[in-house]
């Protein structure tokens, strides 16, 4: 098919690259011509296919593959059967998660997604055909009806086909999803999509409401949450009661499968991060006080992740008393072996300790050029990178690990949250 993505940022350049390596004609184009600049290499990795197609860099990218770029939206327009659109639909800083919930919360930025459509609408007026136009920003529920359907071209038909896709497994995520999720309301746009994902995956297409898809999509983040805060929970009770372990009780409820769904984010460890669940949480914390919901749940949830870092701070504190020790966070990344740190529990750690007036300092492998000198000091790991199992950690210094995957040694004093004290 010809395919024109719109908005070739992290998302939408990787599924355009993705899409020619199925086959697909495919052109893009971007508001900003240094577009480049936003995709980071790590996001390129984790799939057969690009390793095969040498997409290893950024640079590579375009020169291996068959995408062409333009420049206007017009040739997009001309060329494309089905036009996706992968416009940011941004939340402010504050809201991504390294920082304390603030009182007053806000929805997401559209503005980005409103300009695009109403330009696409201007030039697809000038031409005679009908386009299908395929959103696949993340919008809270309700969001297209009041704001974009009124302003969208007649002679486009809409559809709603948001992703799951994580940050460092693009193309992976791209090529297997759970499901494919498409919400419309033209039912030959509808066959078209479908028709499209046949050639891409065999996962099921998931075709219902605009609104519908609008939720399934946060909602299906907002659950990756209470996975992650369920875990932690029981992290912290396990470290406070003698002879629990979190990893066996929570192996027991992987294996649940007919009830619980699956093992996924099932660990107790830090707090979840990225550039979704945070602000998604926040978000539909909003939509849940505008709409007058009597318990705000996601509030909740977000608080839980606050407070669940508080204890964090609540141990190291403990052995800073102790030893006098300074403060290292180790890996301040939100997803191991990458340098991806938007939303990271990590960070939140330290802005928390700072907002307590303590020093600490932070280093991560990947992100910081130089390496680390290793002390006698308080070592929090807050990413569970592999390198940081290498590490030799100088004699009587505290590793404080709540991933509990740092090897343990008779000379460190090395404290994994969420074993409890064994009984003789």
């Amino acid at each position: 098919m010809k395919i024109g993505y719109i908005g070739l940022g992290k998302l939408g350049l990787l599924c355009a690259v993705a899409t020619s390596l199925k086959g697909h004609d495919v052109i893009g184009y971007d508001i900003n011509p240094n577009f480049n600049s936003n995709v980071h290499p790590k996001d390129i990795l984790y799939s057969k296919e690009a390793d095969e197609n040498g997409l290893h860099s950024i640079d590579n990218i375009i020169k291996n593959t068959k995408l062409k770029i333009v420049d206007n939206l017009k040739d997009i327009i001309s060329h494309s059967e089905i036009i996706f659109i992968a416009i940011q639909t941004p939340h402010k800083d504050i809201f991504e998660g390294i920082n304390i919930m603030p009182d007053e919360r806000e929805d997401f930025d559209y503005s980005w997604l409103i300009n695009c459509i109403k330009e696409l609408s201007d030039n697809i007026d000038e031409q005679s055909n009908t386009k299908i136009v395929n959103i696949i920003s993340t919008v809270l529920p309700g969001t297209l009806r009041k704001y974009i359907l009124p302003i969208v071209s007649k002679k486009i038909k809409l559809c709603y086909n948001p992703y799951f896709i994580a940050m460092g497994t693009v193309v992976y995520d791209f090529y297997n999803p759970e499901i494919v999720l498409l919400g419309c309301i033209d039912k030959d746009a509808e066959k078209k999509v479908i028709e499209f994902y046949k050639t891409i995956t065999d996962a099921e297409v998931y075709s219902t409401s605009l609104e519908n898809a609008e939720m399934i999509k946060v909602s299906y983040n907002t659950f990756i949450t209470t996975k992650i805060v369920l875990a932690n929970n029981i992290m912290e009770m396990c470290h406070r009661l003698p002879n629990t372990d979190v990893d066996e009780v929570m192996n027991a409820l992987k294996k649940s499968d007919k009830r619980i769904i699956s093992k996924a984010y099932l660990n107790g460890g830090m707090g979840d991060g990225g550039g979704c669940h945070p602000r998604d949480n926040i978000a539909m914390s909003w939509l849940s006080d505008k709409l007058g919901i009597k318990n705000n749940y996601y509030d909740f949830i977000m608080r839980k992740r606050e407070t669940q870092t508080d204890f964090f701070v609540d141990i190291i504190l403990e052995q800073q008393q102790k030893t006098g020790f300074d403060i290292v966070i180790l890996g301040t990344s939100f997803k191991p072996q990458t340098d991806l740190e938007i939303g990271s529990p990590a960070i939140l750690l330290k802005n928390i300790l700072k907002d307590k007036s303590i020093k600490c300092e932070i280093y991560d492998p990947y992100i910081n050029k130089n390496e680390i000198k290793l002390e006698k000091k308080i070592y929090f790991i807050g990413c569970k990178h592999e390198i940081f199992k290498t590490y030799n950690f100088i004699k009587d210094s505290i590793i404080i690990d709540p991933h509990r995957y740092i090897p343990l040694k008779e000379d460190l004093n090395i404290i994994q949250i969420g074993i409890g004290e064994k009984f003789n």
